[in-house]
This record gives structure tokens, sequence and C-alpha cells, in this order.
């Protein structure tokens, strides 16, 4: 009786552990990572790649990067802009980008 007793109590403990583990696990990878903050980064990554390749070669596009997440992460209207801004360069050549889109992406690259 007494060894039941134990393997029950065993059995409560490992699935007690198997579910705290498993919300812990899903917590940790969803937080911070919502399907916005990801539009956001490849927006902001293809704008700033986008003008590397197409006006200086030289340019910090990660540093690009950076301010563009950090503009969109703080306002729905930037985050708006910046979608728009990638939709609009998308599959452009450069000179469609820079005549076709300055509106739309002049507020993210010189």
């Amino acid at each position: 009786m007494a060894r039941q007793v134990n393997q029950v109590a065993a059995m409560i403990r490992f699935t007690l552990i198997s579910v705290f583990t498993l919300a812990a696990a899903r917590a940790a990878t969803t937080a911070g990572c919502s399907d916005n903050a990801v539009d956001r980064a490849y927006d902001c990554d293809q704008i700033c790649d986008k003008y590397k390749e197409c006006a200086d070669a030289n340019y910090d596009d990660n540093a690009c990067g950076d301010r563009c997440r950090e503009k969109t992460g703080n306002s729905e209207a930037s985050e708006d802009e910046a979608d728009a801004c990638q939709s609009c360069i998308d599959d452009r050549s450069c000179v469609g980008a820079a005549f076709g889109c300055a509106a739309e992406c002049g507020s993210f690259v010189p």
C-alpha cells in the first residue's frame, strides 16, 4: 500500500513538473516574439538592405535596422509606414524604388 502511494505521488510530481516545464518553455519562446515584431524586423531589414544595395554600399544597414525597429516598435503608425515602404520597394529595381517609393520610405533612410 505504501509503495502504491509513493508511485502515485511520484506520478503526480512528474506530471506537475512536465506541465510547468512545457508552460515555461512556451512562455520563453513566445515572449517578445509576436507576429508584429517579426513583421517589423523583416520590413526594416528589407528597407535598410535595399538602401545599402542601391544608394550606399558602405551604409551601416545593421544600425539602420536597429533604428527602424525601435521607431516602429514605438508607434503603430510608424509600423504601418514601414510596412508600406517594404511593400513598395519589394520586387522593384533600385531606380524604381528610389523614384516610386520616396514618399513611403523617406522617414526610414536618408
